[in-house]
């Protein structure tokens, strides 16, 4: 029976799933593996399944690595150098699709709950501090109709796209480093700079890491509109954070919605401090159903690996 390791705690469903094909060695641990730690169960492990955290980067793959595959849990996969790991002999998968939904629905709640101030509302009302409705209280973004400007048109951009142009009559325009014909009514714009003048609500979609480091920096943010939204569902290191509460601050822009942080699980207080911010932890693909497909997609590709198939979900 091969040995799998599983290095965060998934669905029990999952988990069951998993016992029964193969050797299970789960981590209770609540952070991600180390660098050293990555390496060492390259070499102990005959596949794992990873997550956002564990840094399997470059090093991780220079000793003797039994490992055939990494069958990651999440469609982001900037902590894996998929290079030295094929280098290495080792195959890479993520969970592409299941996550789409779940992910742009988060997206729309950010949307919401920052242009409508529905934090700082709650937040209002536990304190007992509300004194009842009046004409000009909390007066917030009104959504219908506001242009939404999606960075990076993926599955995730595009289910985004549907839900503000079907949902809330939303104009939609997109940046996408390649042309895109998408099946949505929307227009795509040839620079950044060009989307962050024009569009009123910002969501950012891109995968993390690479290039897309810092793809939202001071400049672009200076680009928005002072009554520009902007909302992070992507991966926190596709923001420059500093320079995101120094636009919050100054009243460069309006509000935030974030549900990714560039040094998770570290949240600046800066951004908890600010009212016009709406901060969430993580809960792009937090619901039940969807993180067992997601453990189960996972488990396939590796499955497949062991059976001498190509990996379903290879990236």
């Amino acid at each position: 029976m091969k040995k799998l390791l599983i290095t965060r705690r998934l669905p029990d469903a999952n988990l069951a799933a998993a016992r029964a094909r193969y050797d299970v060695t789960l981590r209770e641990a609540d952070r991600g593996l180390t660098p050293q730690e990555a390496a060492a169960a390259l070499c102990d492990y005959d596949a794992i399944l990873p997550t956002l955290g564990d840094q399997f980067m470059a090093d991780a793959f220079k000793g003797d690595v039994r490992c055939g595959v990494l069958a990651n849990f999440g469609v982001g996969y900037n902590h894996i150098d998929v290079r030295a790991a094929k280098a290495a002999g080792v195959a890479v998968s993520n969970t592409p699709d299941v996550v789409t939904d779940a992910t742009a629905d988060i997206g729309l709640t950010l949307i919401l709950s920052t242009c409508r101030r529905a934090g700082e509302g709650e937040r209002l009302v536990r304190a007992g501090a509300w004194t009842g409705w009046h004409p000009t209280q909390m007066l917030g973004t009104h959504v219908t109709g506001k242009t939404v400007g999606i960075v990076g048109m993926g599955r995730i951009g595009q289910a985004v796209a549907r839900r503000c142009h079907f949902g809330f009559d939303m104009p939609v325009i997109y940046y996408n480093r390649s042309p895109k014909d998408v099946d949505v009514p929307a227009r795509q714009v040839d620079t950044l700079d060009a989307l962050m003048r024009q569009a009123d609500i910002i969501v950012v979609t891109v995968p993390g890491g690479g290039s897309n480091t810092h793809l939202i920096d001071a400049a672009a943010l200076a680009a928005m509109k002072p009554t520009g939204i902007f909302v992070n569902i992507a991966r926190g290191d596709v923001v420059d954070e500093a320079a995101l509460i120094s636009a919050l601050q100054s009243g460069q822009i309006a509000g935030a919605g974030l549900d990714v942080f560039e040094r998770e699980p570290l949240v600046p207080e800066a951004l908890r401090a600010m009212e016009n911010v709406v901060v969430l932890p993580h809960l792009g693909t937090a619901a039940l159903e969807i993180r067992e497909a997601m453990g189960q997609m996972a488990l396939d590709n590796i499955i497949a690996w062991d059976k001498g198939h190509p990996l379903p979900q290879a990236v």
